[in-house]
C-alpha cells in the first residue's frame, strides 16, 4: 500500500472514529430522553444546548488552532469526546435528570467546536495538494460508514443493553482516536507564535469568507439546507409515533442517510470530476429539499428508508464539493480561523436545525414542520442561485487557487 495512501487512512479513520462516537451519543441520546420525557421540546433542548459552545467559543477556537500543533488538538478533542460518552454513561447507570445530559452536550460541543476546525484544517497541511479531492472522497465515505455504523449499532444495542453501556463503546472510539491522530506525522505548516500573536484578529476568518465569491455562497447554501431541512433530529418522533417501529428499526432510520451518502461516494471515485461543481452544488440542495418534503408525507417504513438514502447521496456530493472549495481556496495562515468560522455556518445550522425542528414540530406537528422545511430549503437555492451567479460558473475544483486574505 503506498505510503500517501495509508496516511489519509490512518487520518480519516481518526476522524471516522470520531464520527462514530458522536453518531452513537446523538442516537441513544435522542432515543432515551424521547422516551422518558415524549416530548419533542426536550429533542429542541438537545440541539440547542449544542448551539452554546459554538456561539461562545468559535472565536478564541480558531484563534488556538492557527497559533497550535492542530494535530495534537484534534487528538485532545478526540479524548473528550469519550470522556463525555464514559459521563453519559454514569448520568444513565444513575437516572441522573435531563439537566445532566444537557450539561454534557455542552461539554460534547466544546470538543467539537475545537476539533472541527483543527481536524479539517489539518487536512491539507499532512496531505498533498493533489490528493486532496481523493482524501475528501475516502474521507467522506469512512465517516459516513461510521455515522452508519454509529446509529445501526446504537439501535441494536438498545434492543438488548442498557443505555449507559452504549454510552460506553464512545469512551473507546475517542481514546482510539486520539492515538490515531497522535501517530500521524507534524503539520508541514508550523504556526508563527510571534505573528499569530500580532494578527490573532478572528475577524480574518470572517471577513475572508464574506469576500469570497464563491466560499460564501457554498457554505450559505448548506447551513440553511440543513438548518431548514434537516430531519435527523425528529427521527425518534418518526420512529414512534408515525410509522409505528422499534429500537433497531429506528437505528436503521438513522443509518439510511449515510449508506446513501457511502454509496455515492463510492460512485463518485469512479466518476470525472464536476466542470460544474456550483452549478451541482445548487441542485442537489435543491433536490435535497424535494426529497425531504417527500420524506415528511411518507408513512412506508421502506420508502422512508430509501428517501433518506437519497438525502444522503445527494449532501456526499454537497460535502465533498464545499469541503474540497473551502481547502482549494483558503490560505494556510489562515486555516484555523477560517475553518472556526465555516463550523458556526455548519455547526451552528446543525445544532440550530435539530432545535427548529423540536420546536416547529410541537407548533405546528412533526409533518408539517417537515414539509415546510424542505420548501424552504429550496426557496433558499433561488435566492442563492440569483444573488451569487458567480457560483454556478465556478471552475473545476482542480483549477481553483488560494484566494488573497
Amino acid at each position: 500500500m503506498p505510503d500517501v495512501l495509508r496516511l489519509i487512512l490512518r487520518l480519516v479513520g481518526a476522524r471516522s472514529l470520531n464520527t462514530i462516537g458522536r453518531a452513537m451519543i446523538t442516537t441513544t441520546i435522542g432515543w432515551e430522553l424521547y422516551k422518558r420525557t415524549d416530548s419533542t421540546l426536550v429533542l429542541a433542548g438537545v440541539g440547542a444546548v449544542q448551539v452554546i459552545p459554538v456561539v461562545l467559543l468559535f472565536v478564541p477556537a480558531g484563534a488556538l488552532v492557527d497559533r497550535s500543533d492542530r494535530r495534537k488538538l484534534t487528538a485532545i478533542a478526540a479524548t473528550g469526546t469519550g470522556l463525555v460518552g464514559l459521563g453519559l454513561a454514569l448520568a444513565s447507570y444513575f437516572a441522573a435528570p435531563v439537566a445532566v445530559y444537557l450539561a454534557l452536550l455542552v461539554a460534547q460541543g466544546c470538543m467539537t467546536v475545537i476539533h472541527a476546525p483543527a481536524s479539517s484544517s489539518l487536512i491539507p497541511l499532512i496531505i498533498p495538494r493533489e490528493e486532496l479531492i481523493r482524501t475528501n472522497r475516502i474521507g467522506a465515505s469512512l465517516q459516513e460508514t461510521a455515522a452508519i455504523g454509529g446509529p445501526a449499532l446504537a439501535g441494536l444495542g438498545l434492543m438488548f443493553f442498557q443505555y449507559f453501556a452504549i454510552y460506553s463503546v464512545v469512551a473507546l472510539t475517542g481514546i482510539a482516536a486520539g492515538v490515531l491522530y497522535r501517530s500521524l506525522p507534524p503539520p508541514r505548516y508550523v504556526p508563527d507564535h510571534t505573528a499569530a500573536s500580532a494578527r490573532k484578529d478572528w475577524r480574518v476568518g470572517l471577513r475572508f469568507i464574506f469576500r469570497s465569491p464563491l466560499l460564501l455562497p457554498a457554505l450559505t447554501l448548506d447551513m440553511f439546507a440543513v438548518l431548514f431541512a434537516g430531519v435527523t433530529q425528529l427521527l425518534p418522533v418518526i420512529a414512534l409515533d408515525v410509522l409505528h417501529v422499534g429500537s433497531f428499526k429506528f437505528g436503521v432510520l438513522r443509518a439510511s442517510q449515510s449508506i446513501g451518502a457511502v454509496a455515492m461516494a463510492s460512485l463518485g471515485g469512479k466518476l470525472t470530476n464536476w466542470k460544474r461543481p456550483g452549478y451541482v452544488l445548487l441542485v442537489v440542495v435543491a433536490l435535497f429539499g424535494g426529497v425531504t418534503i417527500a420524506f415528511g408525507e411518507s408513512t412506508w417504513f421502506p420508502l422512508s428508508v430509501f428517501l433518506l438514502v437519497v438525502m444522503g447521496a445527494l449532501d456526499n456530493i454537497s460535502v465533498v464539493i464545499r469541503l474540497t472549495l473551502e481547502q482549494m481556496v483558503v490560505p494556510d495562515s489562515i486555516r484555523g480561523r477560517v475553518s472556526a468560522v465555516h463550523y458556526v455556518f455548519i455547526g451552528m445550522s446543525n445544532e440550530l436545525g435539530a432545535a427548529e425542528s423540536g420546536l416547529a414540530a410541537y407548533l405546528i406537528g412533526t409533518i408539517p414542520a417537515i414539509v415546510a422545511g424542505g420548501a424552504l430549503a429550496i426557496a433558499v437555492v433561488g435566492v442563492v442561485a440569483v444573488k451569487w451567479r458567480a457560483l454556478a460558473t465556478m471552475p473545476p475544483l482542480d483549477d481553483l487557487q488560494p484566494e488573497s486574505e
